[in-house]
């Protein structure tokens, strides 16, 4: 039996966040801007990186604390060598009840039937527009949207179930919304649409660059007939809605106009090994990795995970204003770091 900790707030920890490589293939403005990482940007050499070993030992004890279920994220994972062989390692697991994957999709043509057959069923795509010049012009890499809709039908065909996030920013991508919804509506595939948020340092957010969750409602009743759905488990982050004429649904993920900071049970590993209680920390996470590489037990680590659990109380987006935002001195961990 686990042992079920919680916060200072009370709320449970249930999932476990791994970033498994601070690199990636694409470089959408909201996450790492061309300007910043650029050619010569210096990334994370390999032995600052948690071997898989390390990994999951930390995945295994997060398990006896309340930890269900792992979502592994980057950068970009799929760049992480020989990543199939750390979910065959969490696959042996067995208080893990669900392993998922964050992925911008380009390489599952390549890397797919491994990653099936050591035991991953579920990929998150992140695909922001569905016409390929809008999606070229936010992943600056050339990649057209078509690229990544043949690799979810290549994923969909060996087994895998596949959602699609989309992050919506005001004048970018917010006439994207209904193709999308009716591309993978007639498909059948669960989309979810993201409020463009404030993560890390370099994406330049405001407010005024955020489409809410009421404003792509109101833009997709106009269009469709839709019903609620209700919430699935305790901390879900969507608001979800049914086609009422096939059934198929779709998400509204409301991290700006509408928080859901008080039922979040996510812990984040950074790909440096750092802990972080929220998505919008400040940089200075506790380093994981190198309490590991100086000899903690088991034991140790267990309570060095109860004790940083036990002391969270993040409410950022609970908290955020204009005001706040404006004038926040810290600097924060940057997604690239730390995964979405």
């Amino acid at each position: 039996m686990s042992e079920q900790i919680t916060d200072k707030l009370g709320r449970p920890i249930r999932d476990l966040r791994l970033s498994v490589t601070d690199r990636c293939n694409f470089r959408c403005d909201y996450c790492m801007p061309k300007e910043i990482f650029g050619d010569d940007f210096v990334f994370l050499p390999k032995d600052e990186l948690l071997t898989f070993d390390e990994m999951t030992r930390i995945a295994k004890l997060y398990t006896d604390l309340g930890v269900k279920k792992i979502r592994i994220t980057g950068g970009e994972p799929l760049l992480r060598r020989d990543l199939y062989k750390f979910i065959e390692q969490l696959s042996q697991i067995e208080a893990i009840e669900d392993i998922g994957l964050t992925t911008n999709g380009l390489l599952l043509k390549k890397h797919g039937q491994n990653l099936y057959n050591a035991g991953l069923r579920r990929i998150n795509v992140s695909l922001d527009a569905i016409d390929d010049e809008v999606f070229q012009a936010i992943n600056n890499r050339n990649i057209k949207a078509s690229t990544i809709l043949s690799q979810i039908d290549y994923a969909i065909a060996i087994g895998f179930k596949v959602k699609v996030n989309v992050v919506i920013q005001k004048g970018v991508n917010d006439d994207q919304i209904l193709p999308m919804i009716q591309y993978f509506k007639d498909k059948k595939i669960e989309i979810r649409f993201i409020e463009f948020m404030d993560v890390g340092n370099d994406n330049g957010w405001d407010f005024s660059k955020v489409v809410t969750k009421d404003e792509m409602l109101s833009t997709i009743e106009e269009a469709y007939d839709i019903t609620p759905v209700p919430p699935k488990y305790y901390g879900e982050v969507a608001k979800y809605y049914r086609h009422n004429d096939n059934g198929a649904q779709f998400g509204l993920i409301t991290s700006v106009s509408q928080s859901f900071c008080s039922t979040c049970t996510r812990a984040r590993l950074s790909s440096d090994g750092k802990f972080y209680g929220c998505l919008f920390s400040a940089v200075d996470g506790f380093d994981l990795k190198n309490f590991m590489r100086n000899g903690a037990t088991d034991s140790e680590l267990k309570a060095k995970f109860k004790a940083l659990w036990g002391v969270r109380d993040d409410r950022y987006s609970d908290e955020r204003t204009e005001q706040t935002v404006a004038n926040r001195k810290r600097q924060k961990i940057n997604m690239n770091y730390i995964g979405g």
